[in-house]
């Protein structure tokens, strides 16, 4: 259920979203991936301006101008075209980076416009010495004919360590080609094995000898220009050991033998990704279709990446048992998470995912669907469905909630107590939003007190009040009017870490002075606030 879940969607700008992460999730995630919008100048919808007074700002931070409208064209007529792409990218990398583990990465899809840029911004984000690779992704599998000049089959993936010294990626399990070439000729009880090359170009004086083949011949040496890879005594013991392959008559030069039971399990991650192994474009749109009930060809996101290819970064940069948090802060149609779900299914991971997507709205409104956002979130329901439907999953967790990014749920009075009047004090009794429901206080809280926003919270009926319990006795939380001294003490036996009433709540103002007292004597490690 929702109450467990640990999986995270945010509704709005990421920028905000990002500054608001930071107090929950400072250093806590493994692995960021993120595929931005490329610059191709068409419609470039993060305007940050970062030279702005407070009114400006404010019209902005609520994403719309004055007409109601949100998209910014960067066209390459704006002569500050690479510029303001990198500054929207500059400072969103600059947040994400303190939200990283010390042993995290990051990775960046990215195409040939802004690719030598985005490289410079995360080597100075990143550190020089962290960048990791920047793989090529075969994303298309038959030439564009429309092309100006080539047609563009791949796109980038750009990846930089938090810190190089401590992040190593996980080996690939080995292809079925690979396991193929492993044969067992000679029927060795230790099992199928391929033959190595015995010599090797550099210099090793103790692997220049003679060697005699089982058929008699005798070899002067290795190859001219090579030596041996072992010394005499070790080859000896090899040999002893039926671990040198003379070929079927016994007569070739020596090989080793090299058992696949032996041989480190997996393959080192290469960076050419071809489409066969982690998917195409065309695979990407298919699935997206798959999940998500479009009725207008034109709400059909065209960039959207295969589930297989963030599989792929997640068999790089997770493990299965690891609790690992994985951020997407450009989540467009949920594609990352739907990718969590798909490898925690897979494997039995209990992997995390924080989603990140600006509400930006459909060309054409759909049933049910009126923003990107909406159909990430459509998509990871029918995945998560799907998935329930197939298997039996033990404890694999297919929830997830979904919170907003909105204004404080703060009166103005709580930040401009300048501008009120006389007549603005008496509106402003109770300090918070009418339109405000418990939950949206206590979310707030959560983010203030910077408690992981993914603990499992409980709500109870004490004394005919609603109280929320997060992660048991963390936080206990009630914000209903009309609390009593009897409630109080209630809670307090509880022996709560934290605890945190509305600030007009209490019956009475001797109510709301004894909270401290009560707290005090029953429970004196309580940190008490009220909002």
């Amino acid at each position: 259920g929702v109450e467990n879940t640990k999986n995270i969607f945010i509704e709005g700008d990421n920028l905000d979203a990002l500054k608001w992460l930071q107090t929950g999730y400072l250093g806590r995630v493994k692995v960021i991936y993120i595929d931005p919008p490329y610059n191709t100048g068409r419609d470039f919808i993060y305007d940050d301006d970062f030279s702005e007074g407070t009114p400006e700002y404010l019209l902005k931070s609520n994403q719309f101008d004055q007409t109601g409208e949100r998209l910014v064209a960067n066209t390459e007529a704006n002569g500050r075209f690479h510029s303001d792409w990198l500054s929207m990218i500059y400072a969103r990398l600059r947040l994400a980076r303190s939200l990283l583990r010390e042993d995290g990465a990051i990775f960046v899809s990215i195409d040939d416009h802004e690719a030598e840029n985005l490289k410079k911004v995360c080597s100075e984000v990143f550190g020089e010495e962290n960048f990791v690779a920047q793989i090529i992704w075969q994303k298309v599998f038959s030439p564009k004919n429309s092309a100006r000049w080539f047609s563009e089959d791949h796109d980038y993936i750009l990846v930089y360590a938090k810190n190089g010294d401590l992040w190593s990626p996980n080996m690939l399990p080995q292809t079925e080609e690979m396991i193929a070439r492993y044969k067992n000729p000679d029927n060795d009880p230790r099992g199928v094995w391929q033959s190595d090359n015995l010599t090797a170009r550099n210099r090793y004086d103790a692997g220049l000898y003679p060697v005699t083949c089982p058929s008699g011949r005798i070899i002067d040496g290795p190859p001219r220009g090579s030596y041996w890879r072992v010394s005499k005594e070790n080859f000896r013991k090899l040999d002893e050991d039926n671990r040198i392959w003379w070929g079927e008559d016994g007569n070739n030069m020596p090989r080793l033998k090299r058992f696949l039971s032996e041989v480190k399990q997996g393959r080192t991650p290469q960076t050419l990704w071809f489409y066969k192994e982690v998917g195409h474009t065309q695979d990407a749109k298919k699935t997206l279709l798959k999940y998500v009930p479009f009725e207008n060809t034109e709400n059909v996101l065209n960039s959207v990446k295969p589930v297989s290819l963030i599989e792929r970064i997640l068999q790089l940069s997770t493990c299965r048992d690891g609790s690992d948090i994985i951020l997407d802060f450009f989540s467009g149609s949920a594609t990352t998470a739907h990718a969590v779900l798909k490898q925690n299914a897979a494997d039995g991971g209990n992997r995390r995912f924080i989603g990140v997507q600006i509400p930006e709205p459909l060309p054409v409104p759909e049933k049910g669907m009126s923003s990107i956002f909406e159909i990430g979130l459509a998509r990871v329901r029918n995945v998560a469905a799907e998935l329930r439907s197939q298997s039996d999953l033990n404890g694999v967790d297919l929830g997830f909630r979904v919170l907003k990014i909105d204004t404080s749920n703060m009166q103005d009075v709580y930040y401009r107590p300048d501008e009120i009047d006389q007549k603005g004090l008496l509106d402003a009794v109770d300090n918070i939003k009418l339109d405000r429901t418990p939950e949206d206080l206590l979310f707030q809280v959560l983010v203030d007190w910077g408690v992981d926003l993914s603990l499992p919270i409980s709500r109870e009926s004490v004394q005919g009040k609603t109280v929320f319990f997060v992660d048991e006795n963390a936080l206990v939380a009630c914000f209903d009017i009309g609390i009593t001294e009897e409630l109080v003490k209630e809670l307090a036996k509880r022996e709560p870490l934290r605890v945190v009433f509305r600030d007009n709540g209490f019956v009475s103002d001797a109510v709301k002075i004894n909270v401290e007292q009560i707290f005090r004597q029953l429970s004196p490690t309580t940190e008490v606030k009220s909002i």
